[in-house]
């Protein structure tokens, strides 16, 4: 590994590691390091830690879920990202602006309208976010004329918004005192009732989808390269690339379906690994997920302890992504690559 490689890793993985520490640490009950250390110890080695029980329910029960599904969303949003931007080898295109977002979040709300469970809710945002994702790329195919990079980022903000015509149609039609402020509060984004059983449906997708890329960074590799040079290199493009885009919404629709919609996770944080580990796949997927989860812990923090009342996580990512882009895109002299 390079020693601009370790040096991206150890900057994600600190972060990782101060982001853990204050979601777990602050709150209405302070946590100190020391006092978070015998909690894990008493629970690795299954001594009593000598806290209150108050304290060992507030971390096991109610900070941990909230911690251990930030971290996914994250990791699961800033894969997508990287993904999708080698994918169309363009980088403003993010989960958002390819409408998987806002698919998923119109499959979710259906999911909403009819009262359905957890897993059909994610199984709705899935599809969602695949047929958004899929018409976006047709559309944009079937375009000849202009830069095919503008046109596809155009499509996706026109598909998009006619996705998100349909949520509001959807909650136009819902009950006004129950479902419409689930919805509601659903579409901005939240972990604030994660629990324990909430993570499993959360975990798998997100586990298996970023296998899957994992699996392929080398051939994500070649993909970055025009689409002339790959064939060239014998790859087949086309089940690769459905393979891709199905793996990059699944993680997706996974993070939505549990958190709502958290934009600029999936734009913003692939830049930041990409200056830290450049753009090879196989380093530059695991510094993003790293990253990823860093970043949304820490705004699910700032976004439950900075104000009385709690902030909605889209809200927070938006404030504090477009300015953080903004520089990015002033600071960016060598090209994206």
């Amino acid at each position: 590994m390079s020693p601009s490689s370790l040096r991206g890793n150890a900057i994600a993985l600190g972060l990782l590691g101060v982001a853990v520490l204050l979601a777990f640490g602050l709150g209405r009950f302070p946590v100190g390091p020391a006092d978070l250390a015998r909690l894990v110890w008493a629970g690795l080695s299954g001594q009593p830690s000598g806290l209150s029980p108050q304290i060992e329910a507030v971390i096991w029960n109610i900070r941990g879920p909230r911690v251990v599904a930030a971290l996914l969303c994250g990791a699961a949003l800033a894969v997508a990202g990287t993904a999708f931007q080698g994918l169309f080898r363009n980088p403003l295109v993010s989960p958002d602006i390819l409408g998987a977002s806002s698919g998923a979040a119109l499959g979710a709300v259906v999911g909403i309208y009819f009262s359905l469970g957890l897993f059909a809710i994610q199984l709705a945002a899935f599809t969602g976010g695949l047929v958004a994702v899929g018409a976006v790329y047709a559309i944009g195919s079937t375009i000849r004329r202009g830069d095919p990079v503008l046109v596809l980022v155009l499509t996706g903000v026109v598909v998009g918004s006619l996705l998100g015509a349909g949520i509001g149609l959807v909650k136009y039609w819902a009950d006004p005192y129950n479902q419409l402020p689930a919805m509601t509060f659903w579409l901005l984004g939240s972990l604030a009732g994660t629990a324990k059983p909430d993570l499993a449906p959360l975990l798998g997708p997100v586990l298996l989808g970023t296998a899957v890329l994992v699996a392929l960074r080398w051939r994500m590799n070649v993909m970055s390269l025009p689409e002339e040079e790959a064939r060239a290199l014998g790859l087949n493009t086309g089940p690769l690339r459905i393979a891709i885009v199905t793996a990059a919404t699944l993680v997706t629709a996974a993070s939505v379906a549990a958190a709502g919609i958290i934009g600029w996770v999936g734009l913003v944080v692939p830049h930041l690994a990409r200056f830290l580990v450049g753009p090879d796949f196989g380093k530059l997927l695991p510094t993003a997920a790293l990253l990823g989860g860093g970043y949304l812990l820490i705004i699910d923090t700032l976004a439950r302890t900075a104000a009385p009342v709690e902030t909605p996580l889209g809200i927070l990512t938006a404030v504090i992504g477009t300015p953080f882009f903004i520089w990015l895109l002033a600071s960016a002299r060598g090209g994206w690559s």
